[in-house]
């Protein structure tokens, strides 16, 4: 039997990826003062096992892609800031270096939602004129028409 087991549920990484997520919502919500990044949400935050790096996956309320870029490029640019920010919360010994993403799966989501009621309303269309189809067949036949 090995003597190393992995603890469970969430894992240390885990919890600071947590801690992270939580006091970065903080930060841009009430310390960051950039017009570039406006109602920024931080989806995810994936910690590097040596907690080198944190990965960052934010999106914006009501913004679209170009303002994404923009946003992730402020904030790379404030990164040094926000980490010594997370410093002073961390009980690290060592604070990850952020790299920041703009999350698409919301527009994404939002997209393929469209789609799949088009498709929906499409097939609805189609089911209606078939159904017309075989009632005027049935009427020529001389047939009283299904329901």
């Amino acid at each position: 039997m090995s003597r190393h087991r992995r603890p469970q549920g969430f894992n240390r990484t885990d919890r600071i990826a947590d801690q992270v997520q939580r006091e970065l919502s903080r930060l841009l919500q009430f310390e960051l003062k950039d017009p570039r990044i406006f109602m920024p949400t931080v989806q995810d935050v994936r910690v590097s096992r040596d907690l080198g790096y944190a990965d960052v996956y934010f999106t914006l309320l009501g913004q679209g892609k170009e303002q994404g870029v923009i946003a992730e490029s402020a904030l790379e640019h404030a990164a040094g800031y926000l980490r010594s920010e997370l410093a002073k919360t961390l009980n690290t010994r060592t604070t990850p270096k952020l790299r920041f993403h703009y999350d698409e799966t919301p527009e994404n989501a939002s997209h393929l939602s469209v789609l799949i009621t088009e498709a929906r309303a499409s097939d609805s269309d189609h089911a209606d004129e078939a159904d017309a189809s075989l009632d005027q067949d049935s009427a020529s036949n001389g047939q009283e028409p299904q329901e």
